[in-house]
């Protein structure tokens, strides 16, 4: 089965650094391509960081308050779809 990451983008805005705020979904829930799985607090920004693919959310690798760095996975998404 395919796995997918969720990956903590630049966010290209001058602010302090960017903290997990909320998981939206559970780890072993069913997540949809493109619908909110997290929000990151970005001074006074709230982001929503949609699902990389569909399918269910079996790592969560940070945790509510926990500063982020671009570039670094925020989750692990496994799929039933074929990327072949």
């Amino acid at each position: 089965m395919p796995r997918h990451e969720l990956i903590m983008p630049e966010l290209g805005i001058e602010s302090p650094t960017p903290t997990v705020s909320l998981w939206l979904v559970a780890r072993g829930s069913e997540v949809v391509e493109g619908d909110a799985v997290l929000e990151v607090l970005a001074g006074v920004a709230t982001i929503d960081l949609p699902a990389p693919a569909t399918g269910v959310l079996i790592e969560t690798l940070v945790v509510e308050g926990e500063p982020l760095r671009p570039g670094e996975t925020l989750a692990v998404i496994e799929s039933d779809a074929d990327d072949s």
